[in-house]
C-alpha cells in the first residue's frame, strides 16, 4: 500500500469490519469521540463511532505504536496535513498494541499503516512514512473518491483549537539520515546510519532502538503476510520461518505473541539455534522499548530458560 489510490478506485467491501461494530450508534447519531473534532483516538471499542463518522466525512485512520519512531513522526505529519484540509477530512489515531481487532480487520502487516474509511468501507492508503507531497496527493484522491460516493461533509474545529504544530527540535544528523532512508524504503542505509551513530556514541539509546527497527523492517521487506505464515505452517521445524513470523507479529502490534513464539521455541533448539533466538529477542526488546512491561516479563522468562 505504498502508491496513491487512483481517483477511480472503488470502495473495498472485501474487508469485513462487522466484528468491530459494537451495536447501533446512540439515538441522534454517533457522539463525538474523545479528542477534538478533527483529530481523535480510536480503538476496538470506539470503532463504531469512527465508522459512523465516515458516512459524512472521510476518516483517515493511522495504526501506530509508541515504540516506533517512524510511526509517531507520521502521526504528527498526518495531523498537520489533515488540519490544513479545513475539516474535509478527519484523523483517527489507533494504537496498534491496544487495538488487535482493528489491526486484524484492516489487514495491517506493520506500523505505521494508514487506511481511510468512506461511507463505512475501508480504503487502503499506504504503509510507512511518506513525504508530505505524496500524502497530499493521496488526500486529494481520497476526497475525489469520497465525493463519488456522496461523502462530502465537513467538520468544524473547536473554537480556539490550535492549528499550528509547535516546532520540533531537529533530529541529530545521522538520525535524520536514517529516518529519510526509512521513508524511501532503504532500510540498509538506515541501519548503516544508525550503526555509525552508535559507533560515535554507544550510549545513544535512540540509535540502538532505531537500528533494531530498521533491521526488522528490512527483514520484512518484500514478504507478504500470507507468504510468511504459509512458510511457517509448511515448515514448522524451520527456525528461519518461525523468526519471520515473530517479526511479522511484532510489526503488527502482536507483541506478546511474538515473544511467546520465540520463548516457546527456545528449549527445543540446539546451542546455535538458541543463540539466534536470544539475539533476535534482544533486538525485538529494543524495538518495543526496554521499559515496556511486556519486555520485562519476556526478559525474566528468557533468563529462566538460560539459567
Amino acid at each position: 500500500m505504498t502508491n496513491p489510490i487512483p481517483p477511480s478506485a472503488g470502495l473495498r467491501g472485501a474487508v469485513d469490519l462487522s466484528s468491530l461494530v459494537q451495536g447501533p450508534p446512540p439515538a441522534g447519531g454517533a457522539s463525538a469521540p474523545a479528542g477534538d473534532a478533527l483529530v481523535f483516538p480510536t480503538d476496538d471499542q470506539a470503532f463504531t463511532e469512527t465508522l459512523e463518522r465516515s458516512r459524512s466525512v472521510p476518516v483517515v485512520i493511522v495504526l501506530w505504536a509508541s515504540w516506533s519512531e517512524p510511526s509517531t513522526e507520521l502521526v504528527a505529519t498526518l495531523e498537520r496535513l489533515v488540519r490544513a484540509r479545513s475539516g474535509r477530512l478527519v484523523l483517527a489515531t489507533a494504537d496498534a498494541d491496544r487495538s488487535p481487532q482493528l489491526v486484524q480487520a484492516l489487514q495491517a502487516q506493520s506500523v505505521p499503516t494508514v487506511v481511510a474509511l468512506v461511507a463505512g468501507q475501508p480504503v487502503p492508503l499506504f504503509q510507512g512514512p511518506q513525504p508530505d507531497e505524496v500524502i497530499d496527493e493521496v488526500f486529494d484522491q481520497l476526497l475525489q473518491l469520497a465525493a463519488q460516493h456522496g461523502v462530502t461533509g465537513t467538520v468544524e474545529a473547536p473554537e480556539g483549537a490550535e492549528t499550528q504544530e509547535p516546532a520540533e527540535a531537529p533530529l541529530p544528523p545521522l538520525h535524520q539520515e536514517a529516518y529519510d532512508a526509512i521513508a524511501q524504503g532503504d532500510y540498509d542505509a538506515a541501519a548503516a546510519a544508525y550503526r555509525t551513530a552508535i559507533a560515535q556514541d554507544p550510549r545513544d539509546a535512540l540509535a540502538v532502538a532505531g537500528l533494531a527497527q530498521a533491521n526488522l523492517l528490512g527483514r520484512l521487506q518484500g514478504k507478504s503476510l500470507d507468504e510468511i505464515r504459509n512458510a511457517a505452517a509448511a515448515n514448522p521445524g524451520s527456525l528461519d520461518a518461525q523468526l519471520d513470523v515473530a517479526d511479522l507479529d511484532l510489526s503488527g502490534g502482536h507483541v506478546d505473541d511474538a515473544f511467546a513464539r520465540l520463548l516457546d521455541l527456545f528449549p527445543t533448539l540446539d546451542a546455535e539455534g538458541k543463540g539466534r533466538v536470544r539475539e533476535r529477542l534482544i533486538e525485538l526488546f529494543e524495538v518495543v522499548g526496554t521499559d515496556d512491561p511486556r519486555v520485562a516479563a519476556a526478559r525474566r522468562r528468557l533468563a529462566n530458560l538460560l539459567y
